[in-house]
């Protein structure tokens, strides 16, 4: 029986999702999820409704809801971070205090103002949970969900002391955008994926071996729905020759081009959808979905509206790694490690999203070789604002906040030097009940070596277990036809 530590559960969405992709694994129907948040209201909530789909389905799976962090971790197998730290009213200062300096953010979750003081206060809260899982699960693997994923994954790697991973599913996304502009089964469309979280770049994209890349643009120009949804990042494909994962509102507000120019704005953006690139897109869309999960939780509950059907699976790599791992069914995916020269042209250290593959040994990870220049440019910037935001998160450096926000490409297209800091000592005293490192408690954070030394491979102690030859069972060892080794003539 796994046990699979869900923090941050109180996502009424997700974690249901989460939950169902995991037992749609028929070995895996017995888990025992243990369910963690601090707020009561919402984990009462999630937890009847997983309750209830373990129940319409007859499964032996379990539920257990705390708000102790450490009991839900001790002894599990897999911990999953989706923590949000703060909820909306944080995330109301991330995006309001910077658009009234000019920096107008969609989602402002990976990079900005927003994704900065995102980390300040995310950072913190994971390197607890690393803790705890130092002292109780040592063996466990921390799947990260939580944003903003470049900067938390690398500040884990550096002072976690723990085995984790980041996964976010802009690839798979993108991926079916692709298919559609192409007009293709997405079965049939091969790809490789290179870059950073939401700057991760198709350069290699197929269909039965030829290559797809020179009909891209053409084939977003003329789709009758992709072409209206997505003006940012066809601009960019227009301009680099290489589409990107992310969506539009999330695209426009990492790049210095897009967002600087309120006359302008209306251009690269698509007000069909909040993740068309709408200011504070994604705030308003998290605060009438709060509503919406309100109105929805009793229909859910007396059956009214359906649920998650059993083995209706989600292309979210979680459950496929913990499948491969746990049975050797083996999956590729693009997940969020350190690079290790697996991309030659970006800094050895930071977080790159690239193709890894899974089963029992563990996480292999792929090697790429060279992002193309304009790629890999737009990305190196990003990372530079990163690695400041990483070392300032834990050594409590507020200038180096501030410098990390200074060289953002969209805030620095928009916000004189002396606005920049304004703008951060405003967020500075907003946010501060969330940032243990800036308001008073002074806490810093050491690097810890990685198991392993950094190394995704998670062979567990036998115990007492012996194999037959080596134990006293007496068991026959199995017939093997032929044990020399070389070519065999007759």
């Amino acid at each position: 029986m796994l046990k699979i530590a869900m923090i941050g559960a109180g996502s009424i969405g997700f974690t249901r999702r989460l939950m169902m992709d995991i037992l749609a694994v028929e070995e895996f129907r017995d888990t025992e999820f243990r369910l963690m948040d601090i707020h009561e209201e919402n984990l009462n909530s999630i937890s009847k409704l997983c309750r209830k789909l373990i129940e319409v389905n007859s499964l032996p799976a379990a539920i257990i809801a705390t708000t102790d962090q450490r009991e839900a971790i001790r002894g599990a197998d897999y911990v999953i971070c989706t923590a949000r730290v703060g909820g909306l009213e944080a995330f109301r200062h991330d995006v309001e205090i910077p658009l009234k300096y000019g920096v107008d953010q969609c989602v402002g979750d990976t990079l900005g103002p927003g994704g900065v003081f995102f980390a300040m206060r995310t950072i913190p809260v994971l390197l607890g949970i690393a803790a705890d899982m130092r002292e109780l699960a040592p063996d466990a693997l921390l799947l990260n969900y939580s944003n903003p994923m470049a900067m938390n994954t690398w500040a884990l790697r550096r002072a976690g002391g723990i085995r984790t991973v980041g996964l976010c599913h802009g690839v798979q996304g993108g991926h079916r955008q692709i298919a559609a502009a192409l007009g293709l089964p997405q079965n049939e469309v091969d790809f490789i994926c290179a870059g950073i979280n939401h700057q991760t770049w198709y350069i290699q994209v197929t269909h039965k071996g030829k290559d797809m890349l020179p009909y891209l643009l053409e084939a977003f120009e003329n789709h009758p729905e992709l072409s209206k949804s997505e003006p940012c990042r066809i601009d960019v494909l227009r301009r680099f020759g290489y589409y990107s994962t992310e969506s539009n509102g999330h695209l426009s507000e990492y790049l210095p081009w897009y967002r600087k120019r309120k006359d302008e704005i209306d251009k690269w953006i698509y007000t069909g959808s909040w993740i068309g690139g709408e200011t504070a897109g994604y705030l308003n869309h998290c605060l009438s979905r709060t509503d919406d999960y309100q109105d929805m939780i009793p229909k859910w509950l007396n059956g009214e509206e359906e649920y998650i059907k059993l083995g209706d699976r989600s292309d979210e790599h979680g459950s496929y790694i913990i499948e491969a791992l746990e049975t050797g069914r083996a999956y590729r995916g693009h997940f969020n490690i350190e690079n290790r020269g697996h991309l030659t042209n970006l800094p050895d250290g930071c977080t790159i999203e690239i193709p890894c593959y899974v089963d029992r040994n563990g996480i292999q990870t792929g090697w790429i070789g060279k992002l193309p220049m304009a790629p890999a440019a737009t990305c190196r910037a990003s990372i530079s604002v990163q690695e400041m935001a990483v070392e300032a998160a834990l050594t409590g450096n507020r200038e180096l906040v501030k410098q990390a926000i200074l060289h953002d490409p969209l805030t620095a297209a928009v916000c004189t030097t002396d606005e920049v800091w304004r703008m951060c000592d405003e967020m500075f005293e907003a946010l501060s009940p969330w940032m243990p490192q800036f308001n008073g408690e002074n806490k810093r954070w050491n690097d810890i070596p990685q198991p392993a030394e950094g190394a995704y491979r998670f062979p567990r102690q036998a115990g007492d277990w012996l194999p037959p030859a080596l134990s006293n069972r007496g068991e026959a060892a199995p017939a093997v036809s032929r044990l020399s080794v070389g070519y065999k003539d007759s």
